[in-house]
């Protein structure tokens, strides 16, 4: 049977592969937990410094699956619970991403719609593919992609976000970049180099650094700017007393490679 999400290792860089071509790689209820099953899979594995999240077939994502939603709606409540649960689920999905030891790349083409938007968003890092569309065009339905929402006003103006909601339009991939919703936008036969390029320059780095710093950056976000730099500050010190660190600085001033145990 193949997986819904596959997963392949090279070295200690790990791809993610949403493997429903069919459904446009739809983030339908079997989608989701397979999903979930690989965040917690790699959360677990210190062998594991980046990953990169991509799909199969002609597109990246093309948001939650309207048919599998369309059918909750025969529930005695008419898709209330279902609903509820689904897009609680879904959220828990993506707050996994920040809260993954290891940064997360999207590798994004073709279209990237709602909640594959809201996924896009969610990642650390992301990189397209000249071509790619990004949308958040439920209203275009009458279904208001409120919980994308979430994700894409943490990643781009408030202004750009609301105009994406409420005109249900598409931005191209250059627009994209220039509001901050991707890092780096490639012709399309590059897409996955540019990508591996860049989650190879992330896992040079010292992981447990990287991992540190992770996390603090989601932390701070949340915080007024004095708590911010009080918790930074904090991080940082623990950060320089690692090993690793120290061996870092030193190799600096003695212009060599540092010599980390890792």
């Amino acid at each position: 049977m193949t997986d819904l999400v596959e997963l392949e290792k090279r070295g200690v860089i790990a791809h993610l592969t949403l493997n429903s071509p069919g459904s446009l790689n739809a983030l339908s209820d079997a989608m989701l937990h397979a999903l979930k099953a690989r965040f917690e899979e790699l959360g677990a594995d210190s062998s594991v410094k980046v990953v990169v999240l991509k799909g199969a077939g002609k597109v990246f994502c093309a948001g939650h699956d309207l048919k599998e939603m369309q059918r909750g709606r025969e529930a005695e409540d008419k898709g209330r619970g279902y609903f509820t649960d689904l897009f609680t689920r879904c959220a828990e999905v993506m707050q996994m991403i920040p809260t993954l030891p290891q940064p997360v790349i999207s590798e994004v083409h073709g279209i990237a719609t709602a909640a594959g938007c809201q996924l896009v968003a969610s990642c650390d890092l992301a990189v397209a593919a000249e071509g790619t569309r990004f949308g958040v065009n439920g209203v275009n339905i009458g279904l208001f992609c409120s919980t994308p929402m979430v994700a894409l006003t943490r990643a781009v103006p408030r202004k750009v976000a609301f105009e994406m909601l409420t005109t249900g339009e598409f931005i191209s991939a250059e627009r994209a970049r220039e509001v901050g919703l991707v890092n780096r936008v490639v012709p399309h036969e590059e897409l996955d180099a540019a990508t591996s390029q860049l989650a190879e320059t992330l896992a040079a780095k010292l992981g447990a650094a990287v991992k540190v710093g992770k996390r603090a950056f989601y932390e701070q976000i949340e915080m007024g700017l004095a708590e911010a730099y009080a918790h930074a500050g904090a991080v940082m010190t623990e950060n320089m007393l690692y090993r690793d660190t120290a061996e870092g600085v030193q190799a600096f001033i003695e212009k060599r490679k540092p010599d980390w145990a890792e």
